[in-house]
């Protein structure tokens, strides 16, 4: 799930294009809003932000555009971060129609039990964390209840991951709890609609041929050399550290 073949930013951007676009928003959005302090930038975050008081008068779409908002860099980069991580092997598996279609509907389940839960009508919340999670939910489910689309490696390194992040939701302060939790239950429920007639996900399956169609790319080539267990253990472990490590670091700003 985490191998990555592609060879530049460009690659990226053309085997995972929506994954690429989202971070792109995300970025470009923390430039304006936040970097670059313009008065689009202002405005964009006054009429974006999740806020439960304007959404109870009807102001419905900062239950979607605050999805894609986030509270400085280092949030930004955390959460595009983990997209980077997690997402481009679902955009493969299921499809960008159904991937965007999971991914939005994590975030906003996610959002909408913030609106209903949340104790204080002025909460104001901004991230991706929901959508992400949401994503979690989807490895989740495949482990329990698919386990012919992702083997047993993988299972281990989402499952660590996915409870570090959830210990983590409940010990830092400033998390949208109940985004994190709805969010990753709203990935679960819409899992077994959108996992259907899907492949499991093959790092190769983008470089079947290079880009000038000179020369046809053999995923084969690469069985013949076994990647010892300890290189799969390592990365598991540098993995977990880069997240911590993010996930402290945010905390501090």
């Amino acid at each position: 799930m985490f191998i990555r073949t592609e060879r530049s930013v460009k690659e990226f951007i053309q085997f995972y294009p929506v994954v690429a676009w989202i971070i792109i928003i995300h970025l470009v959005l923390w430039v304006i809003t936040d970097f670059l302090h313009t008065p689009i930038g202002t405005l964009i975050d006054d009429w974006g932000t999740g806020n439960n008081y304007h959404i109870s008068q009807g102001e419905y779409w900062r239950l979607f555009t605050s999805i894609f908002l986030h509270a400085g860099l280092m949030h930004a980069l955390f959460n595009s971060f983990s997209l980077v991580l997690f997402g481009p092997a679902l955009e493969q598996m299921l499809g960008k129609a159904k991937f965007l279609i999971a991914y939005i509907g994590a975030g906003l389940i996610g959002n909408i039990a913030t609106y209903f839960l949340t104790p204080t009508i002025y909460y104001a919340y901004v991230g991706a964390s929901g959508a992400i999670f949401g994503l979690f939910g989807i490895y989740v489910f495949m482990v329990a209840f698919r386990k012919h689309l992702i083997d047993q490696a993988n299972s281990q390194i989402i499952m660590t991951i996915f409870i570090i992040g959830l210990i983590m939701t409940f010990i830092q302060p400033g998390i949208n709890i109940y985004a994190h939790v709805f969010g990753f239950f709203g990935g679960f429920a819409l899992a077994p609609l959108v996992l259907t007639n899907v492949r499991p996900y093959s790092p190769w399956r983008n470089r079947r041929y290079r880009d000038d169609d000179s020369i046809q790319f053999n995923p084969n080539r690469w069985k013949k050399r076994r990647i010892p267990k300890k290189v799969y253990s390592n990365l598991l472990w540098i993995i977990l550290g880069v997240l911590v490590l993010l996930g402290l670091v945010n905390r501090l700003f």
